[in-house]
């Protein structure tokens, strides 16, 4: 199964694993619960997807790459404790607190969250040493004598022996007690996720015209050579910051990140010419409404991999503004809870002789503690760590007007933040209006262009993968979306759309 299914089982067998009976007893007893062990190639985003599912499951993660620990650290360190057995002393081996372990009650007490995922990457590359401990882990859910607290679900990764030579293979025994998920590469499953995590355009559009780039393993005499969902990544975001600096990306420095020259090679020119589509098409031209007829005829006249790029550019910096319209509305509503519970504070009886400053004030450590705390617990992602941040920041400044204005009364304070709050409201539907006129002129700029074509297959296809558009348009619509979406996208023509499509990439891979 591809990555995304593996999210699905994982947050599914969490579910079944954290039910309760009537009485609070967890339906599947926890001798029942089998550990999950996710085995696949290197770099296909076993690791990543655990933050999103404790995020998504609302539960604690605790995570370790288990070739880090030595036995002493996961199991804890012997000493001499001494026991009366039948009248008569002895003295007994026993072991401290297993690093692991204490760090699942740690983190337990950091968030409060009792329930959670243990997860230990790599759980095949153990020492010879540790190897016992790994399987009496994954077979009786302890390290030494410290078991893992009830509900906290064991999860496992680790790499088959074709891409490591250290690896060790599990025998029936422990096999018969994990729940095994074999994961294996997939761009289009993949690409729902860099979607959403704002990965740069020109890694998606290149991928798209070169899906057999995107995960490569090969061995030869000068070593491995390979490129990974994480090598893509990663490099993704090095050329987003780079571009902020100003700094030109090359070869040189995809290398670093793509360890298979030959496709390193093949980006880097990619990237050249994904930047001069850059400047000769002017996206932002386009998306403005402002795009000339040269700027039509110049696309309709290219390439198909020339189309794909300048396609991709185009659902780039739509991302970004859908992107922008998603943070604003989110933001948008946090404060307006916030808004909302100042002002229940302000007109509680019970409150009547104090401050606002203090109620203000004292509110406002709440939500501090409360951003805090679901930090650590790793339950936002970015966008929800900007929501926090920027409700503080303007709260904090709500605050510095009342008092710069010298305002006493609790109504007056209130009715000075409703006002400016009108002013972020207003950010929200300009942001919103701002991305809705930008897809409005994409699509005119590309239905002038190709009409009914498989480059709107394309563009239609991709905006319903994309998170935030989708988002976007189902909360603010988009006529041209609705109309294109059911005229083009019939399962048997769109079947036979999309293979000439493949067809084509097929011709355009053989070209490079």
């Amino acid at each position: 199964m591809n990555i995304k299914q593996a999210k699905e089982e994982i947050k599914h067998a969490i579910a079944a694993y954290l039910a309760k009976d009537a009485y609070g007893e967890y339906k599947i007893p926890v001798v029942r619960q089998r550990p999950l062990l996710l085995m696949g190639a290197p770099g296909i985003g076993k690791t990543a997807i655990m933050e999103q599912v404790a995020r998504e499951c609302g539960v604690g993660l605790v995570a370790y790459s288990i070739t880090h620990h030595t036995r002493q650290s996961a199991m804890g360190l012997p000493f001499i404790s001494h026991k009366n057995y039948g009248g008569k002393e002895y003295a007994v081996t026993e072991y401290t607190m297993s690093e692991i372990i204490g760090a699942v009650y740690d983190k337990m007490e950091e968030t409060g969250l009792k329930e959670g995922i243990l997860f230990i990457d790599e759980i095949n590359c153990v020492s010879e040493t540790l190897a016992p401990a790994m399987l009496q882990f994954l077979q009786a859910k302890t390290f030494g004598s410290h078991k893992v607290p009830e509900g906290w679900i064991i999860v496992a990764a680790g790499n088959p022996p074709e891409y490591n030579k250290s690896v060790r293979e599990f025998d029936v025994v422990t096999l018969d007690r994990v729940k095994k998920i074999d994961v294996e590469p997939d761009f289009a499953a993949w690409k729902e996720y860099a979607w959403k995590q704002g990965l740069h355009g020109a890694v998606l559009s290149y991928l798209e015209i070169k899906k057999n780039h995107f995960y490569a393993m090969e061995t030869t005499v000068d070593g491995k050579r390979f490129a990974t969902a994480r090598g893509w990544e990663d490099l993704s975001n090095m050329l987003q910051v780079y571009e902020e600096l100003g700094i030109a990306a090359d070869e040189t420095l995809i290398v670093q990140y793509l360890q298979h020259k030959k496709i390193a090679k093949d980006f880097a020119n990619y990237l050249d010419l994904y930047e001069k589509y850059r400047t000769d098409y002017r996206v932002g031209d386009i998306l403005a409404g402002n795009y000339t007829k040269g700027a039509v005829e110049k696309l309709q006249d290219a390439p198909f991999d020339e189309r794909l790029s300048v396609m991709g550019l185009l659902l780039s910096r739509l991302t970004e503004d859908f992107t922008a319209a998603y943070d604003k509305d989110l933001q948008t509503v946090q404060l307006h809870g916030v808004l909302k519970e100042i002002k229940e504070r302000f007109a509680s009886p019970y409150c009547a002789e104090t401050p606002w400053e203090t109620l203000t004030e004292s509110y406002m450590e709440e939500i501090q503690s409360k951003y805090h705390r679901e930090k650590k617990a790793g339950l936002l992602d970015k966008h929800g760590v900007q929501a926090y941040l920027a409700t503080i920041q303007t709260m904090e400044g709500y605050v510095q007007a009342a008092k710069g204005a010298g305002l006493r009364e609790k109504d007056d304070v209130f009715g000075m933040m409703k006002e400016k709050f009108a002013d972020v409201v207003e950010d929200r539907e300009n942001a919103i209006s701002h991305a809705s006129e930008a897809l409005d002129n994409a699509f005119a700029f590309l239905e002038e262009a190709f009409g009914a074509g498989q480059e709107m297959v394309i563009f239609i296809t991709e905006l319903t993968a994309n998170y935030y558009s989708v988002k976007f348009i189902s909360e603010n619509g988009c006529e041209k979306y609705y109309s294109y979406n059911k005229e083009l996208l019939f399962e048997e023509k769109q079947k036979s759309i999309l293979e000439d499509i493949e067809k084509a990439k097929t011709m355009v891979d053989l070209l490079f």
